[in-house]
């Protein structure tokens, strides 16, 4: 049961993921990141209004903490995506995410002192080529001569920002209940994303992309957070994040299905290899080091 709650939140963020890249040109990066939080700030309020004050004292000294999250893993995180879907394919975009299990798995062991096992190590090197090769359009010479394209590079950044969201999710233990959480967090980047939407150009709401922002709002901001913030108390962030392995096929069947992208040899070869770094790390559970300290 404790698997379902991650799971959800993937499969809800591929879908998102082709909804960012089928919003490129149907409304501004700014305005989507805008209306998503905004409206799902709207529909949270009646609910949520007495919870967060029952909740208030504990909430009040936190509210700094509160802060970062939201803007890491609410603000940044999507909007940069946004940005990005102009760029770059969905299904790089997924497969991009899925270094995720690195990222988190270096800050888990640096702040958290996870124990680092043989698995997580090999499960996140081969993550890592993975992306290797769909960012690099599966020629190494190419990528080194030219470096990333800058969409591909605003994901990069949008994974890491996530990946310390996460962490630090766990690190503060915040004693709050999941869903004052998550509506603090809204409420967060509401007011962060409100400047970048008063400056940016505008289409405003059409019956084109009033979908993608309903979507974005009720499943990707609303009840996928939840589900992974309930996946990262229960599994732990490291573990919790390995699930963005399995991002990449999901984005690209969906991807391939909606948006007819056509998938090539590298993105397959970059899917294969993220998805055996999701099985090597879930098995593979030896803790390096182990015998040199028991010896």
């Amino acid at each position: 049961m404790q698997y379902a709650y991650p799971l959800l939140a993937i499969f809800i963020w591929a879908g998102n993921t082709v909804i960012t890249k089928m919003s490129a040109g149907s409304i501004f990066p700014a305005e989507i990141g805008f209306y998503r939080w905004l409206l799902a700030g709207i529909l949270f309020t009646p609910f949520m209004l007495k919870p967060v004050i029952t909740h208030w004292p504990a909430i009040r000294p936190n509210l700094g903490k509160i802060f970062i999250l939201g803007v890491l893993g609410m603000a940044v995180y999507q909007s940069l995506a946004y940005f990005a879907a102009t760029l770059t394919s969905a299904t790089n975009m997924g497969i991009i995410l899925s270094l995720m299990p690195l990222m988190s798995l270096v800050m888990a062991i640096v702040s958290l002192g996870q124990r680092l096992t043989a698995g997580a190590l090999a499960g996140a090197v081969l993550s890592f080529a993975g992306v290797v090769v769909v960012i690099s359009s599966g020629n190494l010479a190419a990528l080194l001569e030219h470096g990333v394209n800058l969409g591909d590079a605003m994901m990069l950044i949008a994974t890491l920002a996530y990946a310390i969201y996460s962490t630090l999710l766990k690190k503060w233990q915040l004693r709050l209940p999941p869903l004052v959480l998550l509506y603090l967090q809204v409420l967060v980047a509401v007011v962060v994303l409100f400047p970048l939407f008063i400056a940016s150009p505008k289409i405003g709401p059409t019956l084109q992309n009033i979908p993608l922002v309903l979507y974005a709002c009720l499943l990707a901001s609303m009840i996928a957070p939840l589900a992974w913030m309930q996946a990262v108390v229960r599994l732990g962030p490291s573990r919790t994040t390995l699930f963005f392995n399995l991002l990449p096929l999901m984005t690209a069947l969906i991807a391939t299905a909606v948006l007819q992208e056509q998938l090539a040899m590298y993105h397959l070869v970059g899917g294969v290899l993220t998805l055996a770094g999701v099985i090597v790390s879930e098995r593979w559970t030896t803790v390096l080091g182990r015998r040199a300290r028991t010896a």
